[in-house]
């Protein structure tokens, strides 16, 4: 069983990789650090912005009116008591 890498892995290396881009760009230049994470920081949030709300994680907007039944929801997060 491999694992391959999903938008999603690549958009969280993304955000990463220009956070850390910043930082380097601040160390290794005359641009001043503040600034240059500023502006990476920038970066990053377009990509948050990108993978949320253009390539959201549903497929349809209907996706997000579904109600789900308490015996759907994991033990772990259930509120109420079962017989179990």
């Amino acid at each position: 069983m491999g694992y391959t890498l999903q938008y999603y892995d690549l958009v969280l290396g993304c955000i990463g990789a220009s956070l850390g881009l910043g930082v380097g760009i601040g160390y290794a230049t005359p641009v001043a650090l503040e600034l240059s994470v500023a502006v990476m920081g920038v970066v990053a949030i377009g990509f948050i912005v990108h993978a949320l709300f253009v390539n959201g994680p549903v497929d349809e907007p209907e996706d997000l009116t579904e109600e789900v039944a308490v015996e759907e929801v994991p033990q772990v997060l259930s509120p109420m008591e079962t017989a179990d």
